[in-house]
């Protein structure tokens, strides 16, 4: 489980990308940028993870964010299917698109889910299925993608591995 409160939690930024996720409260955030509050504490002070599009990215540049490598050895892990559940906000006029995958050790990368444009201004709950493929290990990636507008953004907090992976 990673609220984000203290650190990344062993979360990597990809080296491949354009820009970063970066760790911050709503306190610190310019009006109109972002959740007032995070999901975990409910409070401008608590932390989560945050991307928003300005004029450093081009629309259509990618920020990734992956997880510490989850083991398909585990024998749970092979009998029910693993999920990861996290929260996400996404709001803005001109806003971008989230794409979760999972990517095995050897970089084969599938699509659990993309979301594109305007999903609210408030935090919603997503729970998804990590399917297995043999005993390959692997890790489950976020991409944020640059929209269009200044005051448009992407945070996610409270990423949880279910116990059997």
């Amino acid at each position: 489980h990673c609220s984000f409160e203290f650190d990344l939690c062993g979360w990597k930024q990809d080296e491949n990308d354009y820009f970063n996720w970066n760790l911050r409260t709503s306190s610190t955030a310019k009006l109109g940028t972002g959740p007032a509050t995070d999901h975990t504490l409910q409070e401008p002070s608590g932390h989560y993870i945050f991307i928003k599009s300005s004029f450093f990215q081009l629309p259509g540049q990618k920020a990734r964010i992956s997880s510490p490598v989850l083991s398909r050895r585990n024998k749970n892990c092979k009998v029910c299917e693993g999920v990861i559940i996290f929260y996400y906000h996404m709001y803005g006029a001109h806003i971008g698109s989230l794409i979760i995958y999972q990517r095995t050790t050897l970089k084969h990368e599938k699509i659990l889910l993309n979301l594109t444009g305007n999903q609210g201004n408030f935090w919603q709950r997503k729970a998804l299925t990590l399917s297995g493929d043999g005993d390959e290990d692997f890790q489950v990636v976020f991409e944020g993608i640059a929209g269009k507008g200044p005051k448009d953004g992407i945070a996610l907090d409270d990423l949880t591995f279910s116990r059997e992976c």
